[in-house]
């Protein structure tokens, strides 16, 4: 017998919501009619049927994860909605008709069905940590308290917008340098193990007058034809061994410090860890966060273990009632301008003013130098790349050369 959801009004005026098990959707309203309230809306509780179709099944795997675009997505249709005077539940149902995505369908029937039992939005959204983040919880949570809705929905939405297009830009700046390094390290290995070999035959057995670059590279050739096995085996211990190392903490420690030493791409690193913090607690402050959940919720996405120790030991010192500028006095990993411009914001109270100003300034910095770091690194690896092929052609070139010369 399946479940169905409803909603009725008691005879004193009072909403309430829950499930019942029933034949059909009119038996149960009829069930309700008969202890005296009003139905309001009675739906299938499709989310606890008790068997499902291998196809459904076999969707469900497949089908792929929100993402962070659907969240947004989700956010402004909702921000618009709540705006438009239509009342949370009706502007979740109307939300979820219209979106195409399974999994993400199913988050939001789960909400509508937690904010129809009575629970806070916020409460609501907390049940997904993985979708809804720390912040978007704690904001909308804000929001509730100040009555502020739609408007804190809108500041969401920007900060959600605003992290998409980091991020885009982070990840556009690697690709072409990471399709050139595939490029060079394929082009070498084809002509080690398919150009090469065909040169043994003319090479063998005059090593004593051939240059060391050719007798380099055709050890070289050698070893990757009889041992390629071993080798791809090895490549493949020694990756795993360093995605394990960096998993754990001192090995995401490593990386992360590391990120911040590279002098061609520690200027870019620190702007995006000084952007996506300060934007975070700036966004949180002005929501009306507490101070101490602001710090926690910062140093959780900050992105860096660096960082994310930095906002921890400020944490602990507000905690004993000090101010956020003190602890990071003499901090390497932030500028000095940023430590006075927030002990200012301080004093003056409007703190959550001015780390929106600093994070759109660094924000503006961080485009300018993945642009620059773009613009370094592909000359780098045209003549790197030029640089292995060139090299691999003159060690084949020129013995051929020499002895076409002595036989002449």
């Amino acid at each position: 017998m399946p479940n169905y959801r409803f909603q009725v009004r008691s005879q004193d005026g009072k909403i309430q919501a829950g499930t019942m098990a029933a034949d059909s959707a009119s038996s149960a309203a009829a069930i309700l009619r008969n202890q005296g309230v009003h139905v309001l809306a009675v739906d299938q509780d499709k989310g606890n049927k008790s068997s499902s179709s291998f196809a459904e099944t076999f969707a469900a795997i497949n089908n792929k994860k929100p993402t962070q675009k659907h969240v947004l997505d989700f956010t402004t249709q909702l921000s618009v909605m709540i705006r438009a005077g239509i009342n949370l539940r009706s502007a979740l149902d109307g939300i979820a008709d219209q979106t195409e995505h399974k999994m993400f369908k199913k988050v939001i029937n789960e909400l509508k069905a937690d904010v129809e039992s009575g629970k806070q939005f916020s409460d609501a959204l907390s049940r997904h940590p993985k979708l809804f983040g720390p912040l978007y919880i704690n904001m909308v949570r804000a929001s509730e308290m100040s009555g502020s809705f739609s408007e804190m929905l809108d500041r969401i939405g920007g900060y959600i917008a605003q992290q998409i297009e980091t991020k885009k830009m982070v990840i556009g700046a690697s690709i072409y340098p990471a399709i050139i390094g595939g490029m060079a390290v394929t082009v070498t290995v084809f002509l080690l193990t398919f150009v090469l070999p065909k040169f043994y035959t003319i090479f063998e057995g005059k090593e004593d007058v051939l240059p060391w670059a050719t007798n380099f590279l055709m050890l070289l050739s050698k070893t990757l034809t009889d041992q390629w096995m071993f080798i791809m085996a090895g490549c493949a211990v020694i990756g795993g061994a360093c995605f394990a190392f960096m998993k754990t903490e001192v090995g995401a420690f490593w990386v992360d410090k590391m990120k911040l030493t590279i002098p061609v791409l520690r200027t870019m690193f620190r702007s995006l860890y000084i952007t996506r913090s300060l934007q975070t607690m700036g966004q949180l402050i002005n929501a009306g966060v507490p101070m101490l959940d602001t710090l926690t919720i910062t140093s959780e996405i900050s992105g860096n273990k660096l960082f994310e120790g930095m906002w921890r030991k400020v944490h602990s010192s507000v905690k004993q009632g000090r101010k956020i500028a003190e602890p990071l006095q003499g901090n390497p990993i932030l500028p000095k301008a940023v430590i006075q411009m927030i002990a200012a914001g301080e004093e003056s109270g409007k703190l959550g003013e001015v780390l929106d100003e600093i994070s759109v300034f660094y924000a503006k910095q961080l485009k300018d130098h993945i642009k620059a770091v773009t613009g370094m690194i592909e000359p780098i690896m045209i003549i790197l790349m030029g640089s292995i092929v060139g090299f691999i052609a003159m060690a084949i070139i020129l013995p051929i050369f020499k002895m076409s010369q002595l036989v002449s």
